[in-house]
């Protein structure tokens, strides 16, 4: 598909990465109706908290499965707002809480990674389990645009009902993008993560002292010696290179067979220049790349309640 044109400008500020970024992370208020939580087992003993938003008819059979960011979950604002783009528009919200993501901490030592796609396949099994959506489609953030990608792009048979998918701010070229927020600008940032998922194994290695120890947690002094520690070896990876390398999303995009949309910002400090994969999109039947030259990470703000992504995610949806 061509790369799409865009023509979204954002109010004063935001034309900054950094403010549109820290503003919709941190700031930014979205009122929704509480959402109604479910608990699904797994077939390897674990557990994944999901939580349903519904529109005012909730006999809608359309439904929009919303995945969260790294350290994110499912009452994030752009988790939130995204629930309630789709909720006006006749569409029932289920946003997926990763292993470990929700109020309490998952059984197995094991938790979620950007490639966990095996997880949303099981959560996609619940779903059509319940035998009340026509219309099935994905919305992934940031890491969670990564499982994403990999799901759609990966051998395996997707349902009939999955009409379509959207990815925005998505990294998907992990080592690259790790290197890109490893650099100085984003210290604030890489800081941020790397404290937020130390409590996380902190927390773990309580529940799991012969996997992991405190000292070897505070030795870790960036997100690549975690992934190094935790995230690789709990996951059957050899290290952190591994990891990436058969991870990143950006080696399935050439599989996708479902109408997908990525929406990647020319601003967003996080993603390397191959989380544009300009030449996959102009060479797929089914990728649509859009690269607004603003919006930061996972941003997009807009002077109204409904922010740039989310349109253009209703929009591409609804249009399918």
């Amino acid at each position: 598909m061509p790369v799409i044109s865009e023509n979204y400008i954002p109010p004063g500020i935001f034309k900054s990465g950094d403010a549109s970024t820290i503003y919709a992370a941190t700031l930014r208020k979205v009122e929704i109706p509480i959402f109604e939580r479910e608990r699904i087992e797994l077939s390897d003993g674990d557990f994944l908290d999901i939580d349903w938003s519904y529109p005012a008819n909730r006999n809608s059979k359309n439904l929009v499965i919303l995945l969260h960011g790294l350290a994110g979950k499912a009452d994030r604002p752009y988790m939130k707002g995204m629930a309630r783009a789709f909720n006006l528009k006749n569409w029932t919200a289920v946003g997926m809480n990763f292993r470990g993501c929700s109020d309490e901490l998952n059984r197995l030592y094991k938790s979620y990674h950007a490639g966990a796609s095996d997880d949303l396949a099981e959560l996609m099994t619940h779903i059509l389990s319940l035998k009340e959506y026509n219309k099935i489609a994905l919305i992934g953030f940031s890491l969670g645009g990564n499982m994403l990608m990999k799901y759609l792009g990966e051998n395996r048979s997707l349902p009939d009902e999955v009409i379509g998918a959207v990815g925005v701010s998505v990294p998907c070229d992990l080592s690259g993008s790790l290197g890109a927020i490893n650099r100085m600008r984003n210290f604030v940032y890489s800081k941020r993560f790397e404290l937020n998922l130390k409590q996380h194994l902190y927390e773990r290695a309580e529940k799991f002292p012969d996997h992991l120890n405190k000292k070897d947690i505070s030795a870790c002094s960036s997100l690549r010696d975690i992934d190094d520690l935790y995230t690789s070896r709990a996951h059957g990876y050899k290290n952190a290179a591994d990891y990436y390398k058969k991870t990143s999303a950006l080696v399935y995009l050439k599989g996708i067979r479902k109408p997908t949309l990525m929406i990647n910002a020319e601003n967003d400090s996080f993603l390397s220049q191959k989380c544009y994969p300009i030449e996959i999109a102009e060479n797929s039947e089914f990728l649509h790349l859009e690269i607004p030259k603003y919006g930061g990470h996972v941003g997009f703000v807009t002077r109204a309640p409904l922010y740039y992504h989310e349109k253009r995610a209703v929009e591409f949806i609804e249009s399918l």
